[in-house]
């Protein structure tokens, strides 16, 4: 497990002090939103960077990292998704040449980025990138359910099918064992129970803890293992056309399962298992269908892109990590049946 210090359950968020103190940090960088800064009550003297943007702008690191400077910060809070926490990562990246900074994750959506050395960032328009550095790994995750129920409909339901993607891809991944599918059973069991429940009541904080714990199995899932093609896919359409993950995800999974079902039926029906589903795909889409995402083609894909996106696609890692080889010629196939 990557993060050594958890604590988990309503009003968490007020214990974040003992937890910078047992993780010996004392002069901690907030880095979050604006909206994110006016829910950091308990951080209060803490230094801040409060300009996360969406998909991690290169420009938006290095303003972090200079913030982190300008505070002497000898560590980092990510509060907020995970732009927040990848920001986080990637910042401290930048400094590790002066300092080791300690980072503490208090996820506000069920992103899943808190587990991992990993980071996405958009190095120039169009393009996302990445990297990790297991001195970024975090060092301690703080899930206070409450700081979730202000949390809108999209964004709730795409940043759980992203933790499902994680789900769904810690059985088949070539790094996958035993911890990581049983995480993956846990997660995807309660997400698929909460999220029609958080839909249909948002402020129901019994279904909105299940949905976050359901999100932090999926995450522990994913240090467990690694990402794959639905992955891969979502990664570039994110980075190209400013899709946020979790939509991407939603619109390729289904594709990604349906392709990776005659490789590794058995990984692919104990997913659908765990979600309560005769069919893995099909259940994601039912719950995808939750968030209204439609098709690529309403989400502002051309049609003319897909194969240059495919190029794209099949040069990526989670792409070559992938159980069933996958061709550009098969991934642009796939980008049109949820075209």
């Amino acid at each position: 497990m990557s993060a050594r210090i958890v604590r988990f359950g309503p009003g968490a968020l007020a214990r974040l002090p003992e937890v910078l103190a047992e993780v010996g940090v004392e002069r901690p960088l907030l880095v979050t939103t604006l909206r994110g800064a006016r829910s950091a009550g308990a951080l209060a003297r803490a230094g801040l960077f409060d300009g996360v943007r969406p998909h991690v702008p290169l420009e938006t690191v290095h303003a972090a990292a200079a913030a982190a400077r300008r505070a002497r910060a000898d560590g980092i809070v990510a509060l907020g998704g995970g732009s927040a926490i990848d920001t986080a990562k990637a910042a401290a990246v930048e400094l590790l040449d002066e300092v080791e900074p300690r980072i503490v994750v208090v996820p506000t959506t069920y992103a899943g980025a808190e587990w991992t050395p990993y980071f996405g960032m958009l190095l120039e328009p169009g393009r996302k990138g990445g990297g990790a550095d297991a001195r970024v790994r975090p060092v301690a995750a703080v899930y206070d359910p409450l700081l979730t129920l202000e949390l809108p409909p999209g964004d709730t339901v795409g940043t759980a099918m992203n933790a499902l993607a994680h789900c769904a891809e810690a059985y088949y991944h070539p790094r996958s064992g035993p911890e990581a599918a049983g995480r993956a059973d846990a997660g995807a069991a309660a997400i698929a129970r909460a999220l029609p429940a958080v839909v249909e009541e948002p402020r129901s904080l019994a279904e909105r803890t299940r949905l976050l714990e359901g999100a932090m199995h999926a995450a522990i899932a994913l240090d467990e293992s690694g990402l794959c093609l639905g992955h891969a896919m979502a990664q570039a359409l994110g980075g190209r056309y400013g899709l946020a993950q979790g939509t991407a995800n939603a619109l390729c999974l289904p594709a990604a399962l349906r392709f990776n079902a005659e490789a590794v039926p058995a990984a692919v029906a104990r997913f659908g298992r765990a979600l309560a589903a005769d069919d893995a795909a099909a259940g994601v889409e039912q719950l995808a269908r939750l968030g209204g995402f439609g098709r690529l083609r309403d989400q502002g894909v051309p049609a003319g892109d897909l194969p240059a996106v495919a190029e794209e696609i099949a040069a990526r890692p989670g792409a070559r990590a992938n159980p069933k080889p996958a061709s550009a010629a098969q991934i642009a196939e796939l980008l049109r049946a949820v075209w």
